[in-house]
């Protein structure tokens, strides 16, 4: 139960909620599952220019929620079968060292029913989908290491993740 109070004045109760399917692997990581959806594709469906049919997506299960990742990192053989395009090469700090990474724009991220559409890193080799901490916190989620789950974040009320400063 999360308590909210402003001063001594108790304003409202609500229960912790945590996204639905996250697992802990046996790394202690923290996994999801996720859809991503090549938003150009599902616009030009929507505007019947596409068949809905041939909008390019995949779902993807242990997807882990990593804090050590800025974007959604996908292996190639993913950012191929989703056909996105790509956007420009960055330097990017791996466990490893400095290396490039490709950038690829145009991803819709689905976690249950919240969504955000984010640029792609490419990852080297077959390394496994990382969701790093930008989408998490465009689709209002957040790390909860005590619990070694996905917490969603309130969209309603005082509690919302919301901010406009």
């Amino acid at each position: 139960m999360i308590q909210i109070t402003y001063g001594k004045k108790r304003l409202r109760e609500s229960p912790a909620v945590y996204a639905a399917g996250t697992k802990t692997n046996e790394m202690g990581q923290v996994t999801t599952t996720l859809t991503i959806i090549n938003y150009v594709d599902e616009e030009l469906a929507a505007r019947g220019m596409l068949p809905a049919e041939q909008v390019r997506s995949i779902t993807l299960e242990g997807v882990v929620a990593d804090t050590g990742a800025t974007l959604l990192c996908l292996p190639k053989s993913m950012i191929d079968r989703l056909g996105l395009r790509v956007s420009h090469t960055v330097l990017a700090t791996t466990a490893t060292g400095v290396s490039e990474a490709r950038i690829f724009n145009g991803a819709k991220i689905v976690l249950q029913d919240r969504s955000t559409t984010q640029d792609v890193m490419e990852l080297p080799g077959g390394s496994d989908p990382l969701l790093g901490v930008v989408p998490m916190e465009a689709l209002g989620v957040q790390l909860d290491l005590k619990k070694q789950s996905l917490k969603l974040l309130s969209v309603d009320g005082v509690d919302t993740f919301y901010t406009i400063y």
